[in-house]
């Protein structure tokens, strides 16, 4: 007999644990909610001052680069770094399109 009571109780036992599982479950999703939100907040200061009203203008910190002669084959690498300098958000509707020009 004591041997059903300590079935028993390890059943109960099982079913207190799966009680916590929601419980669990949704303090867990606030958490990462909660964590998504702070993460995601924008806390960007304008960095550059406004130049153009009314519409989303572009920057470049660089106007021209000289790469010299580069052999054809050649790998090189260049860095910008833009900057929108209007008080309008810039969003691109496709791919930005660059275009290299010989000599220029």
């Amino acid at each position: 007999m004591s041997h059903n009571k300590s079935k028993k109780y390890s059943r109960n036992r099982k079913g207190q644990n799966s009680a916590w599982l929601p419980i669990l479950a949704v303090v867990g999703g606030i958490l990462l909610i909660a964590l998504a939100t702070f993460a995601l907040r924008d806390n960007s200061t304008s960095k550059a001052t406004i130049e153009v009203k009314g519409s989303p203008s572009l920057k470049a910190n660089k106007e021209k680069v000289d790469l010299g002669n580069v052999k054809l084959g050649q790998t090189v690498e260049v860095s910008f770094e833009l900057t929108n300098v209007s008080d309008q958000t810039l969003r691109f509707s496709e791919a930005p399109y660059i275009e290299v020009v010989e000599g220029c």
